[in-house]
C-alpha cells in the first residue's frame, strides 16, 4: 500500500511539472487543433512505455549505473529538444489579415509521432522511470504489479496531456492565439532550445 501510494504520488507530481512535453503538447493545441493536442498526448503516453519497457527489463538499472550510456541517451535527447525549438524560432510569421486563419496541418500520425519521440527521448522521463523503478519499486515486486505500475505511469501521462491539450484549444485561447500565433510558436521554441541546451551543459559537466 505505501509503495503504491509513493508510485502514484511520484507519478502525478513528475507528470504535471512543465518540461517538453508541455511545451509540444500546449503548442499543438494552440496553434494546430485541438485533435492534435491530443493525439500529442497519446503520443507521449506511448513514449512513457518505452521507458517502463526497459525499466522492467533491468536496461534502466544498467543506465543509472553506466555515465556513457546515460549520457549518450541524454545527448540525444537534448539534440531532439534543440531541433524541434529551432524549427520553431525559423517559422515565417503568419499574415493576421482575415483572409490567413490556417497554418500548415498536421497529420495524425504526425502528431502522434511528435508526441512519442518528444517523451521517448526525454531525459527528464528516464530519470524519472529508472528512479522510481530502481529506488522505489523492489525487485521482488510482482510482475503484474510492475506492469500495473507502468500502466498507471502512462494513463496519468494520457489523462493530464489530453487535459491540457482541452484547455488550450479552447475557443479563448485560439481567439488569444489569432493575434498573437507567431510569438507564442517562437516563445516554444525558445524554451525547447533552453531545455536542450540546459540538458547537454549538465551531462557535460558531469
Amino acid at each position: 500500500m505505501i509503495q503504491a501510494l509513493a508510485v502514484a504520488t511520484i507519478t502525478i507530481l513528475a507528470v504535471i511539472s512543465p518540461g517538453a512535453d508541455f511545451a509540444m503538447v500546449t503548442r499543438n493545441s494552440i496553434i494546430l487543433s485541438r485533435r492534435a493536442g491530443m493525439l500529442t498526448a497519446a503520443g507521449i503516453a506511448l513514449g512513457t512505455l518505452v521507458h517502463v519497457g526497459y525499466s522492467m527489463a533491468g536496461i534502466g538499472l544498467l543506465v543509472s549505473r553506466s555515465i556513457i550510456l546515460f549520457n549518450t541517451l541524454k545527448f540525444t535527447g537534448a539534440a531532439y529538444l534543440i531541433y524541434l525549438g529551432i524549427a520553431m524560432l525559423r517559422s515565417e510569421k503568419a499574415d493576421t489579415s482575415p483572409v490567413q486563419k490556417t497554418v500548415m496541418p498536421l497529420s495524425d500520425l504526425a502528431a502522434l509521432r511528435i508526441g512519442f519521440l518528444t517523451n521517448a527521448l526525454n531525459p527528464k522521463t528516464t530519470l524519472f522511470v529508472v528512479a522510481l523503478f530502481t529506488q522505489v519499486i523492489s525487485p521482488r515486486t510482482p510482475f503484474v504489479t510492475q506492469l500495473g505500475y507502468g500502466l498507471f505511469i502512462s494513463l496519468t501521462h494520457l489523462a493530464w496531456f489530453t487535459l491540457v491539450a482541452y484547455a488550450f484549444s479552447s475557443e479563448a485561447a485560439r481567439r488569444f492565439v489569432a493575434s498573437s500565433r507567431h510569438i507564442i510558436e517562437r516563445s516554444i521554441g525558445a524554451v525547447l532550445v533552453t531545455l536542450g541546451l540546459g540538458l547537454a551543459a549538465a551531462s557535460l559537466q558531469r
